[in-house]
């Protein structure tokens, strides 16, 4: 595969206060489905587009996750240890493990979303980078997303997301009586979902304890620097403890869309 240049810088610091029975130990980033962390499976998404370079920023429980991926080796493959000496011989193919290139940023146990991204500004390269919460999983398409970002020729783009209700949908006639039931229907609005594209002047917008999605998003708008990229396929949040489980049915049942590698 020929590898892509830009970094992927992701958010993994917030403390996760709706998904407490899994984030009171360990950091939302690490929050498993189907045996790996969420934030595993966000990056094998990138890593199928080409995108190996990440620059993680850090806060809440964020030793967990530099101790998850400095021993990512020996987790899942075979190996011999020599006690005495500590000699560790790996027994893998070298295509069994990922080719990433991680850079892990301290950003502070209470910094907003705005403040993260600002302090990794100084391990950002290039002019251009992805960007993306560590808690939403899609199937979109990035080579799309980075072209409609390039054509635009905007400071940001975003990428807008079809939400599951949390209610069933009900039809009825005039008597009463229901004519259409669908369980929890994709709505028609969008809401954002991440999977951003930046340029680098997006740093001009933020400062080390600004909130992304007020001051700095609302000034790009008014500024018309923020484009929309809409996609209508699979897109899901794991915010609370039931959407953990949903996702981990979904990947359970071999029915996980955001499993394009």
């Amino acid at each position: 595969m020929k590898w892509k240049k830009e970094q992927v810088v992701i958010l993994c610091g917030g403390e996760g206060t709706r998904l407490r029975e899994e984030t009171e130990f360990k950091p939302k980033a690490l929050v498993e489905v189907g045996g790996r962390p969420i934030l595993w499976h966000l990056m094998r998404i990138y890593y199928k587009w080409g995108y190996r370079r990440f620059v993680l920023c850090l806060g809440y429980k964020g030793e967990q996750i530099k101790d998850y991926f400095l021993n990512y080796q020996w987790h899942d493959q075979d190996f011999t240890l020599e006690v005495k000496s500590g000699k560790k011989e790996l027994h893998a193919r070298k295509d069994a493990i990922e080719d990433w290139e991680i850079t892990f940023v301290e950003t502070g146990a209470k910094t907003q979303t705005g403040g993260r991204l600002f302090r990794a500004k100084d391990y950002v390269e290039g002019e251009r980078f992805l960007f993306n919460y560590c808690d939403g999983l899609s199937d979109i398409d990035l080579d799309a997303l980075v072209a409609h970002h390039a054509n635009t020729k905007k400071c940001a783009t975003l990428t807008g997301f079809h939400p599951r209700s949390r209610y069933g949908e009900v039809a009825v006639d005039s008597k009463g009586i229901v004519t259409h039931f669908q369980e929890k229907p994709m709505m028609s609005s969008l809401t954002s979902g991440g999977f951003f594209v930046m340029n680098r002047g997006v740093f001009d917008y933020l400062d080390a304890d600004c909130i992304l999605e007020t001051g700095p998003m609302d000034r790009m708008s008014k500024d018309r620097e923020l484009a929309l990229y809409q996609h209508d396929g699979f897109w899901f949040s794991m915010d609370t403890y039931k959407e953990a489980l949903t996702l981990n049915e979904l990947w359970a049942k071999g029915i996980a869309p955001w499993k394009v590698w």
